[in-house]
């Protein structure tokens, strides 16, 4: 019973950070979205880490983080990736630090700079060298971008994988139903619309209190012709 109040809590306060931070969804809608789906999983990561994580601290590392992640949440991502002249960037961070807690989220944050740049290769090995703290809201966004980004890759087999291991971990009405039906719009796709009915079917019985619950019906109908 605990655990369940721990997740409902972390979910409701997710909830407010999108509300908080809607004008950074607005000002990089075009940047996040990509064939037809948007890339939640980007800036949820990135919300949860500004919002739960991120504390002013005396020590170099967390003042290099602070700098690199103002020029990330004003999208300038290159200058926050490798530095503006002035300040470290995330790969900096990341190989100075990287035994502390911020240069573990600095690779986090390379990670999602190499994505809003197109690098999804790079960004996988950055996301992978990112140590989870298993919770349920980061761990499954950082697994499921690592989908999209194989998805991007045209690695269909392994980005689904990946958006259904990041459904089943998150295993809540906020992500699980964005990964499921990113997964099954790929299996559409590979013309194996019994795995994408899968997908969509554990939206309807599972998810019942998500957004998606509202229009899974109408991907159900689709495979199902």
């Amino acid at each position: 019973m605990a655990k369940n109040k721990k997740n409902n809590y972390e979910v409701n306060e997710f909830d407010e950070a999108l509300v908080a931070s809607k004008s950074f969804f607005e000002k990089n809608k075009k940047a996040i979205v990509y064939g037809g789906s948007a890339l939640l999983a980007i800036i949820i990561a990135a919300l949860l880490i500004h919002q739960f994580y991120i504390v002013p601290r005396n020590n170099k590392a967390n003042e290099s983080l602070f700098a690199a992640q103002e020029l990330f949440m004003n999208g300038d991502y290159e200058k926050a990736l490798n530095g503006d002249g002035q300040n470290m960037g995330f790969l900096a961070v990341a190989d100075e630090f990287g035994c502390t807690k911020a240069g573990n989220l600095a690779h986090l944050y390379a990670g999602l700079c190499l994505v809003q740049t197109e690098k999804y290769q790079e960004a996988i090995e950055q996301l992978e060298d990112y140590s989870s703290c298993g919770d349920a809201m980061v761990s499954p966004s950082v697994i499921g971008t690592i989908g999209n980004c194989y998805a991007e890759l045209g690695q269909n087999e392994k980005a689904v994988e990946m958006l259904l291991k990041a459904a089943k971990k998150a295993d809540n009405n906020t992500l699980s139903p964005i990964y499921l039906i990113q997964a099954g719009q790929i299996y559409e796709s590979l013309n194996q619309n019994d795995k994408a009915l899968d997908c969509y079917n554990q939206i309807k019985t599972k998810y019942q209190q998500s957004m998606q619950y509202n229009e899974v019906d109408k991907y159900i109908e689709r495979v199902k012709k």
